[in-house]
């Protein structure tokens, strides 16, 4: 068949993307390449706090950033309860880490009922436009590149974060709802400090200067003398979500706006959201997906995260290995945990997507006789040559499934809330890349979370699990784990930030506190090492002991990277005498209880 020639590929590409205006996505492509890098690697064995700081008889919050770990504390006193104090972290976040979370994107929640123990999942994903097409991200037969689709219309998802939090609250609150947004709203009304770490952002990346809504908000205050952050508009959204509740987000001034919004970047693809796709859009309720690792009980994220799934996966093959006679974080450590996640990447692309479209088998790729099975797969010594997915009713390792590298960016926020009857909120919440897709709407940064779907929406002639559809939600990383003793009480609960890197920074504090014995603050704070399947390279944490294995893992068949992996890790674990938290020190936050 002969091939195209260069005139016929670009009289073939898509009006929308001869609209492009290249000066622009040239110099936005560099800025994204640069942000999407963490900021800056830690070594830090804790986030500068003493031990004693980070304990609490009655409770305990722990989260990125110090003033919103304030605004939960700050509830609880009052005599809040955790989905209370959920709530006011959040809008806090909203405004002092607009960068990763906020009101314009979506994450899910896990609550465990302190008194009966029941754990409910939360899922407020973002959804596709009921205009989506299955080759949203496509130019011509190739995958459109991730630093294009980001700050494209293409990328916006309709918001869940509102409508699942409110929904949340409805059901476990005690508090009036309006009251607990006042924190965020004093804090961007009156103005904060500047964080370190939003500064390190706007220092390292430089295209935030190209688009006028990140140049006008967060360069000019980083650029003051004395960087103060001020966001007056975003006090006056919350104000109005506050008094009246999620229909004006969803159906009222709000929603035009964020419509209006996404359809401003006609230039770069412009969105295709309605109001009728605000309108629609509705919280789900799950049963997380559970399992044991030896002794302990986890319970994580049902799809569409396959946060959960992988874990257990990850877990369930290590437990044929006696992880705790390993040297933590030694190179045999680290190979065994590579060698688990890389096939549950595999498994991860084969199986998981939206459960509204997609049949996802969680049960059978969690089962203690496949995990077994996948497990013997692992060689203590030597790195298999290819990781690919397997069937929990047949052949454990299908060779002829192919495992298509996938890019993800590297948001998001995690934080735990633990209150004095002992409920329990663990969530991550996300607007996708930093700085979402770089569009302010009402002084909010609105999500890519759309780019979270495989942009090529079929291989070998086979739909992809995790493809665009209308009205879908697509696949996510995010990890919340509550994990509980033999007696069925909270060992601890954990998280963290970082894409589809959050499975591994999840799995490493697992590793850590189960096999290693570690303290929650020395497990989060170790070292970072994973490995995200197929075209991708085993990461070691640069400037960590993590790095000096380097040269052992490549010796087992390893192709290494040494990266810097700004995790976001953040947990609380249960003692005698109440509670321990530990936060990344890689993060501005802190641990902080009563």
């Amino acid at each position: 068949m002969p091939q195209p020639t260069l005139l016929e590929m670009v009289s073939g590409l898509s009006v929308r993307f001869q609209r492009i205006l290249p000066l622009t996505l040239v110099v936005s492509l560099a800025g994204l390449q640069a942000c999407s890098a963490p900021a800056e690697s830690s070594g830090v064995p804790a986030p500068g706090q003493s031990p004693a700081e980070q304990t609490g008889e009655r409770f305990m919050v722990t989260a990125a950033n110090p003033l919103a770990v304030e605004a939960g504390v700050e509830v609880l006193r009052n005599g809040g309860n955790a989905m209370d104090a959920a709530v006011a972290v959040q809008m806090a976040l909203t405004f002092t880490e607009a960068p990763e979370t906020g009101i314009g994107g979506g994450g899910f929640l896990l609550y465990r009922d302190g008194e009966t123990g029941k754990i409910t999942m939360y899922d407020g994903r973002e959804k596709a436009p009921a205009a989506a097409e299955p080759d949203r991200f496509m130019l011509w037969q190739w995958r459109m590149p991730l630093t294009l689709a980001v700050p494209s219309g293409l990328s916006i998802g309709v918001p869940g974060l509102v409508a699942m939090i409110h929904e949340a609250h409805g059901d476990h609150g005690s508090q009036p709802w309006s009251d607990l947004f006042q924190p965020a709203i004093r804090m961007a009304s009156d103005g904060i400090p500047m964080p370190a770490r939003l500064q390190r952002q706007i220092d390292r990346d430089w295209s935030l200067r190209i688009l006028a809504d990140t140049d006008n908000y967060f360069v000019e205050q980083w650029q003051d003398d004395e960087p103060r952050l001020r966001n007056p508009a975003l006090a006056e959204t919350l104000g109005l979500i506050a008094e009246q509740g999620p229909d004006v987000f969803y159906t009222g001034s709000l929603a035009e706006d964020i419509v209006n919004g996404a359809g401003d970047r006609w230039w770069l693809w412009g969105s295709d959201l309605t109001l009728d796709d605000m309108a629609a859009y509705r919280p789900e309720q799950r049963e997380p997906v559970c399992g044991d690792y030896r002794e302990w009980t986890l319970c994580g994220l049902a799809p569409p995260s396959s946060g959960g799934i992988a874990l257990l996966q990850i877990l369930g093959m290590l437990e044929k290995f006696e992880m705790g006679d390993l040297e933590p974080g030694s190179a045999e450590a680290i190979h065994l945990i590579a060698e688990a996640s890389r096939l549950a990447f595999a498994d991860r692309f084969h199986y998981v997507g939206d459960p509204a479209f997609v049949d996802v088998p969680s049960e059978p790729l969690t089962s203690e006789a496949y995990l077994a099975r996948r497990g013997d797969l692992i060689n203590p010594e030597q790195a298999m040559a290819e990781a690919r997915p397997g069937d929990p009713e047949g052949p454990v390792y299908l060779e002829e499934e192919p495992v298509p590298d996938e890019k993800e960016t590297t948001g998001t926020s995690h934080f735990n809330i633990v209150d004095t009857e002992g409920n329990i909120v663990s969530m991550t919440s996300s607007i996708e890349a930093p700085f979402g897709n770089r569009n302010m709407v009402r002084g909010f940064l609105l999500n890519n979370q759309l780019t979270d779907f495989t942009f090529k929406p079929t291989y070998d002639g086979e739909a992809v699990p995790n493809a665009v559809r209308p009205n879908k939600r697509p696949r996510s990383s995010m990890a919340p784990v509550i994990v509980m003793d033999p007696q069925g009480e909270v060992r601890f609960i954990v998280g963290s930030r970082g894409g589809s890197r959050i499975i591994g920074y999840v799995v490493k504090a697992l590793v850590g506190v189960l096999d290693w014995e570690m303290s929650m603050q020395e497990a989060i704070a170790q070292p970072n090492f994973l490995h995200r399947g197929a075209g991708e390279a085993l990461e070691l944490e640069a400037g960590t002991s993590a790095a000096r294995h380097a040269n052992a893992l490549k010796a087992m068949g390893h192709r290494v990277d040494i990266v810097e992996l700004e995790s976001g890790l953040h947990g609380i674990e249960r003692l005698a005498a109440g509670w321990r938290g530990g936060a990344d020190p890689r993060m501005d936050g802190v641990a902080l209880g009563d």
